[in-house]
């Protein structure tokens, strides 16, 4: 149904039946300043047009004002869940365009920490989702978790949130010296948590029938609208760019791809996509106890950072497996010290797209829930 404009109106043409409402941008069931414009018959969701651009930044033009190590703190803001595999792209990007090779070190440390971050966004990512559906303790437990992560970033780092912790050919600083301690220490809390999860909430039954058949996602609808991370492998695709198209050492690990299978449901459901993010914390965990047993923690990790970043005339595209989905980003270089065009690929914008076919026909309540399964973040929806 295309939308009217209100002085396209006639008085045949008025439907007492139906009202159009405004959830957000500042309701916090829209996990941001998100205005969802629903148009009802009486519960039930007839119509649903998103509408962003509350916290755009001009990720894109500011970028193109700045040299290319200077990028990177910007990425950071994209998705302030999952600051560390934001960079990634960005850094790897430019190493293949100057030729850079990191030390072996490099490479591990980056895996392990893009994985920590991994778990960080999913742990919120759950917590939320639950929390939309009525039930408060696992956003807090998840927190417990959560923050023994954000303080080996901190030590990492400096910060806790935003990093600028992947630079141009190495990292900003070492790891600390109880570094491999603390990611195990991570590892066995966060599976002792993860077997909680499976016995106060995720098998639950009042969790259960609040969002199993909630909104559907078949695969090939997925694949049409180019979703990616646990959104499209929810549906029961296994595309994950870590297999698809490895980077970093991934081809060295031995994990899985979680996948949705319609256990409760109907595959490709809220249910579905919730318990896809839980299976990858498992294997985010295989991945990091691979990585510290291989890598060498003798090294410089600022042994290959160049003197000046000034790319040789061309362009690249660089893509990897954020959390919430692919992030890519398109690079121009007319061979000066900065950018002559950047765009970003984003991942929450792409997944965002396809709210409303999914919600077409279900209860305003379960629109919350589908929302919240998608699990976005308005810093790279609006970039």
């Amino acid at each position: 149904m295309a939308r009217k404009n209100f002085l396209d109106f006639t008085y045949g043409d008025i439907d007492s039946e139906r009202m159009v409402i405004n959830l957000g941008p500042q309701h916090p069931s829209t996990h941001g300043v998100l205005r969802l414009e629903a148009e009802l018959d009486g519960e039930i969701v007839s119509e649903i047009w998103p509408r962003i651009g509350y916290l755009h930044r001009c990720f894109e033009k500011c970028c193109e004002n700045s040299t290319y190590p200077q990028v990177i703190p910007y990425t950071d803001r994209l998705d302030y869940i999952s600051s560390m595999n934001n960079e990634l792209p960005y850094v790897l990007g430019m190493e293949k365009m100057l030729g850079i090779e990191v030390p072996e070190k490099v490479t591990y440390i980056r895996t392990i920490l893009c994985e920590l971050n991994r778990i960080a966004n999913h742990q919120v990512a759950i917590g939320t989702f639950v929390m939309d559906a009525g039930a408060m303790t696992p956003f807090l437990y998840y927190f417990i978790d959560r923050e023994m992560i954000i303080r080996l970033f901190e030590e990492c780092s400096g910060g806790r949130l935003l990093y600028n912790y992947f630079w141009i050919g190495g990292l900003q600083r070492d790891i600390p010296p109880t570094f491999k301690e603390q990611c195990l220490a991570i590892i066995k809390q966060v599976r002792f948590r993860n077997e909680e999860a499976k016995k106060l909430w995720i098998y639950n039954k009042i969790f259960v029938e609040r969002t199993r058949n909630i909104g559907v996602l078949p695969a090939d609808v997925a694949l049409n609208f180019a979703c990616s991370g646990p959104v499209i492998r929810g549906s029961g695709v296994p595309y994950d760019l870590r297999r698809v198209k490895p980077y970093l050492n991934y081809t060295q690990f031995d994990f899985n791809i979680p996948v949705g299978s319609g256990e409760v449901g109907t595959l490709g459901d809220c249910w579905d996509r919730t318990y896809v993010r839980l299976q990858e914390m498992e294997e985010s965990c295989k991945i990091i106890e691979q990585a510290l047993a291989r890598m060498p923690f003798e090294g410089d990790v600022r042994a290959a950072l160049p003197k000046k970043v000034k790319p040789p005339v061309g362009e690249f595209y660089t893509s990897c497996e954020n959390p919430k989905g692919e992030l890519g980003f398109y690079i121009v270089s007319d061979g000066t010290p900065t950018p002559s065009r950047v765009r970003c690929r984003s991942g929450c914008f792409v997944n965002l797209s396809m709210l409303p076919y999914i919600s077409k026909g279900c209860m305003l309540a379960d629109l919350i829930l589908i929302l919240g399964s998608i699990d976005i973040v308005l810093g790279e929806v609006d970039r």
